[in-house]
């Protein structure tokens, strides 16, 4: 006999206040810090680093203290940090800065971009599992 799912609407109205915050959170900033299209684009730049070490702390905590808790990591990371981060913005910065005759901006950009993503998800994750004891 199979199983009955969980009702899908709670996670679903999770991701969508999330996303929603979240994407608040990043225009404000966008806003608050615009950039030239030839310009290294600080504002997409530091929204999706924090944004991926923010990721990596959620995802220690979620599998070492919030196992059973079933609407945090869709409400708070695929909805608000889901929503924060905006590596499509990253590209679309990336195209603007080489339209604009900028194309070492663009490579360094995208560069420190990756690099900054991957070091800020590992280190996040690393850190919260040093201070919460857990082992990998």
């Amino acid at each position: 006999m199979p199983t009955a799912r969980p009702h899908a609407g709670p996670v679903v109205a999770a991701v969508s206040a999330g996303g929603a915050l979240g994407a608040l959170a990043r225009h404000a900033i966008a806003t608050a810090w615009p950039h030239r299209p030839d310009a290294f684009p600080w504002a997409t730049w530091t929204v999706n680093v924090s944004g991926c070490l923010l990721i990596g702390v959620l995802m220690a905590l979620v599998t070492h203290r919030w196992p059973d808790r079933r609407l945090i990591r869709p409400f708070l990371g695929v909805g608000l940090l889901g929503g924060y981060t905006t590596f499509s913005t990253s590209v679309v910065d990336v195209q603007q800065a080489v339209a604009h005759g900028a194309p070492l901006i663009a490579l360094g950009y995208l560069g420190a971009t990756v690099g900054g993503a991957l070091l800020a998800v590992w280190l996040g994750a690393a850190v919260t599992e040093s201070a919460l004891g857990a082992r990998r």
